[in-house]
């Protein structure tokens, strides 16, 4: 007992630590329990009942400790999760990564705001509603009206935002909840109008006609990011929404618009152009031709006054115009311009001036402007079209050709560019003040790699199509008014008392009828003022938690919401919303690929935390085939998928489990692989740290003493591995705290394990035991060695697994002193390093030749030269524990050595020595052993004359000289020589 009293009293309790070296390694965590109360520590962990005391503790009465370490606030918002369904995998992980950092900052003493929030996600909801009414009530949204219709999203909101929560909640995040929002709440509904208002007030809000990305389906505009590419290579057919039949894609149709008052040729027939189109069904709506003027094949064109051509259909003429826009290359390099219809098609024509005619209805259906055709589903027209090109001898050739179709990603049809009157904001000026925040050096994006994504959207930033055609939203805030005489005007206002003042001024009358537009706002428009609306703008209070100190998505969304935030909060308060962007990848599946219906690979966090059944996962399936979320088609081939990736179903991993595996991968990747079968990995590696503290436990009560009496390592005498387990703390700390500042996680997740799992728990916990077992004076340093390290490497564990390092805390004291920086020496840790692979190496050839205890297997090591041999000798009683051998010889290599004699097995472990191993005399080798052994030595011999050859190539190489620094080439020369001793040795064990 007298080396426990050598600590001091000089209890550092409540010690606050602020240094920035220190970072994670302070801690506020608070606890219910006095220390040195007996607290049950159960067998193993069980991640189940870890959580459910977690939050049972969570309810109690919280004694918070004092700080004078108060360094201000630090803001963020959660990205909100759309209330379609559940938590995904990419939620979890934009979620985990906020909290490590929220919780980092507070270890930091800062007062963390980071406020939770769900998005309404107009399109995507209302789909998945319209989905779940049509397979539970065979009903749609038309047959039960608007407010009906609205009655049941909010119904689907309440009970999918109330699951959201609570995922979020059992994921361990410590957000506000107390200032939730949801992107359709009354303070967010009004900063919404209000912003509406203002741009449309200034003249950036305008209504125009319009080309849109217009889907049939649900009869509305949708955004970029919602329009999915599909690659065709071959005519292939395709299931499109509201046909009984799949339609045939990947045609090219060779069309000839006859030339008006053209010549004759030689063979009688008359002078055409033949215009090459995929889509021929948009010829009814055709308003030229155009050739590339440089094309010989169209240059006796070039000397006309004019060339018409007849349409076929409508009776009339078009022109033929020369462009230099137009593909010589693509088809017979004449392309027909329909510019209602396409993108491409719409900007020829403008510059032009040539009006654009539209050809199908909102839904897909031919206009009745075109009386032979109309009503006709577009692609039913389309064949109707073809079948009259052909009898009126205008189709020349069908032939197979790859393209590109646009899919709407939520109903799965086939987009259709529209010209539709829509709401459209002008973003020009506001991008290039987006733009000016990054070349300024204010704004800094991490990675930096999508620096050039962000001047790639706001260079070419076009104006932003902010209306939608559905039912689910905020309604445009804005009204048409009509006077007695005609006369109308579209104002814009927060109600229509104010709406109807502006339109009296506009118009002149107070004779006035109001109409408000029934259409809503893109749910971006709503996102893009999250950083001040949550704030309380258009309220001057929102000053107070105004700007956000980071903002923290995934890169798929750095335009559609990232860039517009930006471009919003610089417009409508003076001010960035933020400084700094991080932004993570996207969440795949173990072998890369992305988590997809078809491929039935989509785990939920709730499945990985848990577990599930391989019935379980498929019951999950058959759940949302009933509800209308996927088809019958997308069941059998997601089931599938499901079985294949999960035979044996999903092992319980634990929140803990999951969050440190999201996290040890390199969140800044374009991808990020995950494995279920690494979470449960890491919750394997949990439980070793779990044992770590049981038996820590257990050796301090068979020594009669209690970890909360360490209160300081200073003064305590250690042995060389207990300073050198305290170094390898100190430093794992340290790449903990730099990895903080630059957000890369999975370098503090690995430091972590390593210090954990390898080099406390395989090793140093290892050469405790006879100390401890024996109740030998250095028993109590060693104890409070692990003590130390369990205390101080869980408070750096709390941010990634909060459950656990919770959990275990309140068995240690949580301000142990130390001063990391003493124990910081590079030559030990080298040294022990070199004795742990020999001991590596050893156990290696052990288990390669199955040597076990009934062996009664001893280890001969011979020492290089007789500095090896000092260093060697220092350790030898750590060296027969860590190699599991009953005894350890060790003698100086020289000529007098007989190997063959003394050894079953030998080989060497790197430049200090070489080793054998005997086994005892009941047991023979086997002649076979002795060959493979030999085998294994010619090989390892092998590899390391590669690896001296490539060393030597590298140094005497004239560049490396000139350009390496002293450091790179004292490690490069001593590594020649470590290899050149151990190939020596080897070639003379050989002999």
């Amino acid at each position: 007992m007298q080396i426990i009293k050598v600590v001091t009293r000089n209890l550092v309790k409540h010690k606050y630590l602020c240094q920035p070296k220190l970072l994670n390694v302070t801690s506020t965590l608070y606890y219910t329990t006095p220390k040195g109360a007996d607290l049950p520590l159960a067998p193993g962990y069980q991640p189940k009942v870890v959580e459910e005391a977690y939050w049972a503790r969570e309810k109690e009465p919280k004694k918070e400790v004092l700080t004078s370490c108060k360094r201000g606030t630090y803001r963020m918002i959660l990205p909100p999760p759309n209330v379609t369904g559940n938590l995904h995998l990419g939620h979890a992980l934009n979620a985990t990564v906020q909290d490590v950092i929220a919780r980092q900052e507070r270890q930091l003493g800062y007062e963390v705001e980071w406020v939770p929030g769900t998005d309404h996600a107009g399109i995507a909801t209302q789909v998945v509603v319209e989905r779940t009414l049509a397979a539970t009530k065979g009903t749609t949204r038309q047959e039960i009206g608007r407010t009906a219709f609205l009655e049941e999203v909010w119904k689907w909101k309440a009970e999918k935002g109330a699951g959201i929560v609570q995922d979020l909640r059992q994921l361990g995040c410590t957000l506000n909840w107390e200032h939730e929002y949801f992107t359709m709440d009354d303070k967010q509904a009004l900063a919404v109008n209000v912003a509406f208002e203002r741009l449309f007030d200034e003249g950036l809000i305008k209504r125009r006609n319009s080309l849109v990305n217009w889907s049939c389906a649900l009869r509305s505009a949708i955004s970029d990011i919602e329009v999915e590419t599909v690659e065709i290579k071959e005519p292939i057919e395709i299931a499109v929404p509201g046909y009984d039949h799949n339609v045939l894609f990947g045609r090219i149709f060779d069309i000839a618009y006859r030339v008006v008052g053209g010549q004759t040729e030689e063979d009688g027939t008359a002078e055409e152009i033949v215009v090459s189109t995929t889509r021929p069904e948009t010829i009814l709506g055709d308003v030229a031709v155009a050739v590339n003027p440089g094309d010989p094949r169209y240059s006796k064109y070039r000397s006309r006054e004019e060339v018409k051509l007849r349409h076929p259909f409508r009776g009339d003429t078009i022109p033929l115009i020369f462009d230099l826009s137009v593909d010589r290359e693509f088809g017979t390099g004449a392309v027909k311009i329909t510019p209602a219809h396409d993108k491409f098609d719409f900007e020829l024509a403008s510059r032009h001036k040539l009006e654009g005619r539209r050809v199908f209805t909102e839904n897909g259906e031919i206009e009745e402007a075109y009386s032979e055709f109309q009503g006709k589903p577009r692609f039913e027209a389309r064949d109707l079209i073809v079948d009259r090109l052909e009898e009126l001898d205008l189709l020349r050739e069908v032939r197979a050709h790859k393209m590109q179709l646009p899919l709407c990603s939520r109903s799965k049809d086939i987009i259709e560019y529209m010209m539709v009157p829509q709401w459209f904001l002008e973003t020009k000026s506001m991008a290039e003040d987006a733009l000016s925040e990054l070349k300024s050096g204010r704004l800094q994006i991490m990675p930096s790699i999508f620096e050039l994504e962000w001047e790639r959207w706001l260079q070419d930033s076009r104006d932003w199509c902010i209306s939608r055609q559905l039912w689910w939203g905020h309604q445009v805030p804005a009204y048409q008014a009509f006077d007695s005489k005609g006369n109308s005007c579209w104002v814009a206002a927060v109600d229509e008392e104010t709406a109807r003042e502006k339109a009296e001024l506009k118009l002149g009358s107070k004779e006035l009828r109001l109409t408000r537009d029934p259409d809503v706002l893109d749910t971006w428009f709503s996102s893009s003022l999250l950083p001040f609306s949550v704030a309380g703008w258009p309220d001057e209070s929102y000053k107070e938690k105004y700007p956000l100190n980071l903002m923290q998505t995934g890169h798929d969304i750095l335009f559609f919401w990232v860039a517009r935030m930006m471009m919003m909060g610089l417009k409508l308060t003076g001010k960035a919303p933020f400084d700094r962007i991080l932004l993570n990848g996207i969440v795949c599946d173990a072998q890369g690929r992305k988590m997809s219906k078809s491929l039935g690979n989509i785990v939920t966090p709730q499945q990985v935390v848990q577990g599930a059944s391989l019935d379980s996962l498929k019951a999950a399936l058959q759940q949302s085939c009933d509800s209308g979320i996927i088809n019958p088609k997308e069941l059998k081939t997601s089931t599938m998928g499901m079985t294949k990736m999960f035979p044996n179903g999903i092992q319980e991993c634990g929140t803990d489990a999951l969050r440190f595996t999201l996290l040890s991968h390199n969140i800044k990747n374009h991808f990020i692989n995950f494995d279920v079968a690494a979470c449960y990995t890491n919750k394997l590696f949990l439980n070793k740290i779990w044992q770590a503290m049981r038996f820590t436990l257990g050796s301090a009560k068979s020594l009669g003493i209690g970890l909360n009496e360490f209160e300081t390592m200073e003064g305590v005498k250690l042995g060389m591995w207990d300073r050198w387990i305290i170094g390898r703390l100190a430093e794992t700390l340290s790449i903990c705290s730099d990895c903080s500042t630059n957000y890369n996680f999975h370098m503090a997740t690995s430091a972590l394990k390593h210090f954990f799992y390898q080099n406390m728990c395989d090793v140093y916990l290892e050469t405790t035991k006879a100390a401890i077992s024996s109740r030998s004076p250095s028993a109590y340093v060693h104890v409070a060695t692990l003590t130390a390290c369990l205390s101080w490497g869980l408070q750096a564990m709390s941010p990634f697994t909060p459950f656990v390092a919770d959990e275990l805390l309140q068995h240690v004291p949580l301000n142990i002193e130390l001063k990391l920086s003493q124990y910081l020496d590079p030559k030990l840790q080298a040294e022990v390093a070199d004795i742990v692979s020999i001991c590596t190496t050893v156990r290696q050839v052990k288990s390669r030749n199955q040597i076990s205890k009934r062996h009664s297997p001893k280890l001969c090591l011979f020492a290089q030269n007789e500095e090896a041999e000092t260093i060697l000798r220092r350790h030898l009683e750590q060296i027969a524990v860590l190699t599991r051998c009953g005894s350890v010889e060790l003698e100086l290599l020289n000529e007098e050595s007989k190997f063959s004699k003394k050894l079953n097995f030998f080989s060497t472990a790197g430049a200090l020595c070489s080793f054998g191993v005997s086994m005892n005399e009941d047991i023979p080798m086997p002649p076979a052993k002795r060959e493979e052994m030999i085998k294994e030595n010619k090989k390892k011999l092998k590899k390391l004359v590669n690896e001296l050859q490539k060393y030597r190539l590298r140094v005497d190489n004239e560049a490396f000289q000139l350009m390496a620094d002293s450091a790179t080439k004292v490690h490069f020369n001593n590594r020649i020589k470590e290899l050149e001793a151990e190939i020596d040795i080897l070639i003379r064990l050989a002999a």
